[in-house]
């Protein structure tokens, strides 16, 4: 079989940024027609790599080819002229513009009424946009507005801009991140399509069941180095896990149940209804005891968020109760609860979880910075802010370029997320509510967050844990609840329940269909 056409090739790529090398001497070459995957840990480069290649970034040091001739890719638009394009984890759309708007914005196809007066030619642009969508199985409305649409049609969006400009080399950082199981499932054969219609894609994941699926090849990065390019017909996930972080690693975190103790959450009847008055949360009851692993299974938008939000305080309850070991929570705002014992890391990590103006060790003193010892006499204690961040920087594992002085904007979204992990278990709380908390992590970091989850059950605190992961909850869940278009279909214990049994509960199906 004869040897595929090198398309990219990176030679000898650095870049530095304050306190820290992103990328260090990286090389690779990546074929025409392949699906070639870059895996690494949280903060090992793999972004930072795409970002040089579409122009957001430029190297400090090596050379990028294209088609065998030297590429000086100073922006953006350099590379889309080179047929480079590229699919962002956060999604660059303009949310009142309609799909067809945001796909031409830049390259908008012009004519001219009576020869004279130019105007943008929608009509066209749309009917081209609905050809693409067909021709790589992309179900997209080219006339909706983008805050109407779901995330993983926004996703299409993105991957029809590529398209549309005709793009040959096109990049996917995290395109799963933010999917449901159902809605991976259909990305991936997308990805798959691409490559079958001559597309050579980049792929950027820390999913290894994902690489193992569509990848021809993958990259891992260390800590900005280039370690290891594998062909994955001929590795497994677990080598390369063990290449990723160094060190052997236990796919399943699950442990016996600890005594289970005395009811400290017990939510009634509890309604939630969105600003139109539609039930996100209809009449949902259950309690979670000290000890306990209380998991919420269901596809995205079944209310699950709703209801975590509704305990932590963040939306309104429209009838029902929600109690903390026995105190009435319903007239707390959120800082009562905090202080009341709830602690809670939310699904969306910067909008909610952190300020991302702010240095690492502010965002880890939100929740206590007006507190002894970081404030006193009403004047803050830079030190203990300082101290308190070092301390969860080592025991989370949060890699920060400037310490914990580094702006949150600046560390990866894994990195925020495990900053977010530790702020939250630092509290000491009695109840612990966990959205989506490895959504967007590294297998190591992965494990060692559900790691952290039973350290908590093991201490006798509740745990409420809601992931769209069916493999998380069934590993760590001691009881499990799903949820299906705001409603509790089901309580149970977990080990009464098979992922079969979840997933057909998930979907609405209950014993009586």
């Amino acid at each position: 079989m004869a040897e595929q056409e090198i398309l990219l090739e990176v030679k000898g790529v650095t870049k530095r940024f304050p306190g820290i090398v992103a990328c260090d001497d990286v090389s690779l070459d990546i074929r025409k027609g392949e699906i070639y995957a870059l895996l690494g840990e949280n903060g090992a480069g793999k972004s930072t790599l795409a970002s040089m290649i579409f122009g957001l970034y430029q190297p400090d040091e090596g050379q990028i080819f294209m088609r065998g001739k030297e590429a000086q890719i100073d922006s953006p638009n350099e590379a889309v002229a080179l047929d480079i394009g590229m699919v962002h984890q956060h999604f660059k759309l303009i949310s009142n513009y309609t799909v067809t708007q945001n796909i031409i914005l830049g390259d908008e196809p012009k004519k001219r009424a009576l020869g004279i007066f130019p105007y943008v030619d929608i009509k066209n642009a749309e009917k081209r946009i609905e050809e693409l969508s067909k021709e790589y199985g992309l179900e997209v409305d080219p006339s909706a507005v983008i805050s109407d649409l779901g995330v993983s049609v926004q996703q299409r969006v993105e991957i029809l801009k590529m398209l549309y400009r005709d793009a040959e080399l096109l990049i996917f950082d995290e395109p799963t991140a933010m999917l449901t199981p159902q809605e991976i499932e259909s990305l991936l054969q997308i990805i798959k399509n691409l490559r079958d219609q001559g597309k050579t894609v980049i792929f950027i994941t820390h999913k290894l069941d994902e690489v193992m699926e569509v990848c021809d090849r993958c990259a891992i990065l260390v800590r900005g180095k280039l370690v290891d390019v594998s062909e994955t017909k001929n590795t497994s996930p677990a080598e390369l896990a063990a290449k990723m972080v160094g060190r052997d690693i236990n796919f399943s975190a699950k442990r016996p149940t600890k005594a289970i103790g005395k009811t400290v959450l017990e939510v009634q009847d509890l309604r939630v209804e969105d600003s139109s008055g539609f039930p996100k949360v209809n009449d949902v009851s259950f309690e979670i005891r000290a000890g306990e692993i209380f998991a919420i299974a269901g596809v995205s938008g079944s209310g699950q968020t709703e209801l975590a939000d509704a305990v932590a305080g963040l939306t309104k309850v429209k009838k029902g109760s929600i109690r903390l070991n026995d105190c009435d929570l319903a007239k707390l705002n959120v800082r009562k609860r905090c202080e009341s014992g709830i602690a809670y890391i939310p699904e969306d990590r910067q909008s909610v979880g952190l300020v991302l103006d702010f240095s690492l060790d502010q965002n880890l003193a939100l929740k206590s910075y007006y507190q002894a010892p970081f404030c006193t006499s009403s004047l803050l204690n830079p030190t203990a802010f300082a101290e308190r961040a070092e301390k969860l920087i080592e025991d989370f594992d949060i890699r920060c370029a400037r310490g914990c002085k580094t702006t949150t904007r600046e560390m990866s979204g894994g990195n925020q997320q495990k900053a977010i992990v530790g702020r939250e278990i630092d509290q000491d709380a009695d109840l612990l509510i966990f959205v989506q908390p490895t959504r967007g992590l590294d297998i190591g970091a992965i494990m060692a967050i559900r790691e952290r989850i039973l350290d908590e059950r093991d201490k006798g605190k509740a745990i409420l844990l809601i992931s769209l992961e069916l493999d998380e909850v069934m590993d760590l869940a001691d009881t499990i609840g799903v949820m299906y278009a705001g409603q509790m279909l089901k309580v149970a214990p977990a080990s009464t329940l098979t992922t079969n049994k979840v997933g057909e509960y998930m979907m609405g199906v209950t014993e009586n269909d």
